[in-house]
């Protein structure tokens, strides 16, 4: 039962890997994304300082020069002003608009307007008063947005226009891209990826710590063979009181997983074991029955004309003995298969513990006598009540005591003894026979057993008596008495009253 790592075909990348290509990924996106910010937010200060600064720049260009007279506006006016203007600051466009916001008069040269209309909207929110940055159309591109400054023109009593100055035209626009970010944004993004580096460098250190503890535990779980001889259990070491670590946590259910299935693997394999032991025992016991029935079949149909009346009767009557042994010893298999497959089902009743041993006593009387075996019973009074199954627990007492009498030598004594207990009562069936070896106790109630060389047919029994006692939530119990060979012990529930 080997757990191992199903591996798809193509590209296999380990879950610490996956984790730091999305870490990085990630970080690589947010370090992006910052950077731009950082460059809008230092292009949008630059023009909101541009702005402010020359806020009232179009206002004064409309004091101090004649683009007006009596009949308007005078656009030949406009030339001679960018080129004073172009003196003090060549990054200034000027811009003569009509109430419209048509462009009536430029300094561009010829091919360089690309839109004859300014929008006023911005116009008039910077004349407002509104929050700078107010970006408006350049005339110069087909959708570019600059900042500007921009003053109202009356003559006669009436707004005959607007001055338009664009604040950082194509002058400024040419200078900006032949020259290099400033060193200011410069320092900020070398900044920002020198932190992305170390983020990036500190990130995959942590997903390297944090998985450790999942690689140890899967490499444990590739390595982890619960048939191994001897056994191979996960080197895990259990979280402390309180972890609350998912990783913890999970090292220390699969080390429960692992440890039950390896149980349960060495329980199933010993239950293979058992059963293959169980058939090469009843194989044993059936073979030998069987072929003393044949031979003395055998010797009845071959020499049935020289054997007198006597010598007759004898074969005959050991055949039949040894076919009731086959007989008894089916029965017996029978019995045990369908207490192990739960075909059996309990009636319980109340009875009195104390007539029930009287009883089996009765049964084995002749038994005992012929051996020279005294059977002895301690019972209390008044006499307890228990709740079971009748028919069964005069299985289990027949099963004791058959096997306590047949390994009891001539001049012991089998003794049976109940005592109430609270809730239970409690059954001990003791014999003075020689007992059980150390070695056959830890599979008493699991499989047949050998002692001395020979059957002791007593081992189905058991397995009987083991069996029905579980149906009843109750177990068997080999007890260890000075003094007394092997020592059965049990407890019933206590019944009602009588």
């Amino acid at each position: 039962m080997r757990f191992g790592a199903v591996k798809p075909a193509g590209v296999r990348l380990t879950l610490s890997q996956r984790l730091s290509l999305a870490f990085s990924i990630l970080l690589l996106a947010c370090c992006g994304m910052s950077a731009w910010l950082q460059i809008r937010a230092n292009t949008m200060h630059e023009m909101e300082v541009v702005q402010g600064l020359s806020r009232g720049l179009a206002k004064s260009i409309a004091l101090d020069t004649q683009v007006t007279g009596e009949d308007g506006l005078r656009p030949d006016a406009v030339r001679r002003l960018f080129d004073q203007l172009m003196m003090v600051n060549p990054s200034v466009e000027v811009y003569l608009l009509d109430p419209a916001g048509r462009v009536i008069g430029h300094a561009a040269p010829a091919g360089h307007l690309k839109r004859d209309r300014v929008g006023l909207a911005p116009l008039l929110n910077f004349l407002g008063g509104g929050m700078l940055p107010i970006l408006g159309d350049d005339p110069r591109s087909a959708g570019g947005r600059k900042v500007f400054s921009a003053a109202a023109l009356h003559a006669g009593g009436r707004d005959v226009g607007y001055v338009y100055v664009v604040l950082q035209g194509e002058a400024h626009d040419q200078l900006a891209a032949r020259g290099a970010v400033s060193s200011v944004l410069r320092i900020t993004l070398w900044s920002m990826a020198l932190v992305a580096l170390l983020g990036l460098l500190a990130g995959l250190i942590a997903f390297r710590l944090i998985t450790r503890p999942l690689r140890r535990l899967t490499d444990t779980m590739e390595l982890f063979d619960a048939r191994a001889e001897p056994l191979v259990m996960p080197a895990l070491a259990p979280p402390g009181a309180g972890a609350r670590d998912e990783i913890a946590i999970l090292e220390a259910a699969y080390r429960q997983m692992a440890g039950r299935i390896a149980e349960q693997w060495q329980e199933l394999r010993q239950l293979d074991l058992d059963r293959r032991e169980l058939v090469a025992n009843i194989s044993h016991d059936l073979r030998t029955p069987l072929t003393s029935l044949h031979g003395y079949l055998e010797t009845l149909s071959a020499r049935d004309g020289a054997l007198d009346a006597a010598e007759r009767q004898r074969y005959l009557g050991i055949a039949l003995a040894q076919s009731r042994k086959v007989g008894r010893l089916a029965q017996t298999l029978f019995e045990l298969a369908r207490l192990e497959h739960g075909f059996v089902e309990l009636a319980p009743e109340d009875f009195l513990l104390s007539d029930l041993i009287q009883d089996v006593f009765q049964k084995f009387e002749l038994q005992a006598e012929t051996k020279g075996v005294r059977l002895l019973a301690q019972l209390p009074s008044p006499a307890p009540l228990v709740t079971a199954d009748l028919g069964m627990i005069e299985r289990v007492l027949t099963n004791l005591l058959d096997n306590a009498i047949r390994h009891t030598p001539a001049g012991g004594s089998v003794d049976v003894s109940v005592a109430a207990r609270g809730e239970t009562v409690l059954v001990t069936v003791s014999d003075t026979g020689p007992g059980l070896p150390q070695e056959l106790r830890a599979n008493l109630f699991r499989r047949p057993f050998a002692l001395t060389g020979e059957r002791r047919d007593g081992g189905l029994g058991l397995l009987i008596v083991h069996r029905i006692l579980q149906l009843h939530h109750s177990r068997i119990e080999l007890q260890t008495v000075a003094g007394r060979g092997a020592t059965f012990s049990f407890e019933l529930a206590v019944g009602g009253e009588k």
